[in-house]
């Protein structure tokens, strides 16, 4: 097995909602709540579940984009809440990031060029021909052509302008990749080609990948482990053929029936979860599902249910377990 690369422990964020003369805490938001997992280098973490469920603000703590209410984050053996601004400046060489909408996450004043080489004049002090011949391979290696540097954002279709965000996430050679939806602005056809550079890229560059996604079957194709997240807790995590294939959390099985195949023929056919995520601020007491779900039991609405191991790593919160 290869090294822990990122391990995470008890991490939770709470955001205070503040009222009152003195801006006091008169309730808090639990957006993420104790959740521990690895990943080790190499491989393809999935994060998934509906939208509210803390997905992005799991990876926004991850990152030190957001300061923890409490927990720990290791990243190659080293505390990220704990080590000095020098030292998580040298860190975020290694930890970047791949934005949901390519529109928004590149200046559209700029020229390809400058927006690649970015990170490179931030944390990199390169004459100016080693830059441009840093930038050259960097676009190339995400498929488009030379003439790009010197083109604006907006001449791009979505995939094009998803290749120029990859390529400036990999200018400085990171060991973690966080992939915030990649996929989910842009059309079918340039979905699986990005997809598909993502997983080369990974063997490549022996990449790790963090993959938040609300499509399950984008998060099967690529991943190694999955994570299945509701209103800001872990319920159901283990190997990605595990998950899919022997699912135990009634929350990721509806997830599952929801996801249409070859053999579907109509729209009654596909299951459909009903009701909607909870308050966050106010969430229901004993199993945070319970309020949906088909098979709920009185110990459900009164006690949290506890991590049942089922072999090989997979591990669901159930009472049904």
């Amino acid at each position: 097995m290869n090294k822990t690369l990122l391990q995470v422990s008890a991490l939770t964020k709470h955001f205070p909602i503040k009222a009152g003369f003195f801006s006091r805490p008169v309730a808090w938001i639990r957006a993420v709540d104790n959740v521990n997992f690895e990943v080790h280098q190499g491989e393809t973490l999935g994060i998934v579940g509906e939208s509210g469920c803390g997905k992005t603000t799991l990876v926004n703590v991850l990152l030190n984009l957001i300061e923890p209410t409490a927990g720990q984050v290791r990243f190659d053996g080293i505390d990220l809440f704990g080590c000095s601004k020098k030292e998580l400046r040298q860190l975020r060489q290694h930890l970047q990031i791949v934005f949901q909408d390519p529109f928004w996450s590149l200046n559209p004043r700029w020229l390809v060029k400058d927006i690649v080489a970015e990170p490179l004049n931030v944390h990199l002090l390169l004459k100016p021909d080693q830059e441009i011949k840093r930038v050259e391979k960097l676009v190339e290696m995400v498929g488009l052509p030379a003439d790009a540097l010197f083109k604006y954002p907006h001449e791009f279709s979505g995939g094009e302008r998803q290749r120029i965000a990859i390529a400036r996430a990999l200018a400085l050679d990171p060991k973690l990749l966080v992939l915030d939806e990649p996929t989910s602005a842009i059309d079918i056809f340039s979905q699986a080609q990005i997809l598909e550079l993502l997983k080369n890229l990974k063997t490549d560059l022996n990449l790790t990948y963090i993959l938040i996604s609300h499509d399950l079957s984008v998060v099967h194709h690529m991943s190694d482990k999955i994570m299945v997240m509701y209103l800001g807790e872990v319920v159901e995590f283990g190997l990605a053929h595990d998950v899919f294939e022997r699912s135990a959390h009634p929350y990721t099985q509806a997830l599952l029936s929801a996801i249409p195949d070859i053999s579907t023929e109509s729209l009654d056919e596909i299951s459909e979860l009903e009701g909607s995520v909870p308050s966050a601020i106010n969430p229901p007491k004993g199993c945070r599902f319970s309020t949906r779900c088909s098979e709920v039991m009185d110990i459900c609405r009164q006690k949290e249910p506890a991590a049942f191991d089922l072999g090989s790593g997979h591990v669901a919160s159930c009472h049904l377990l």
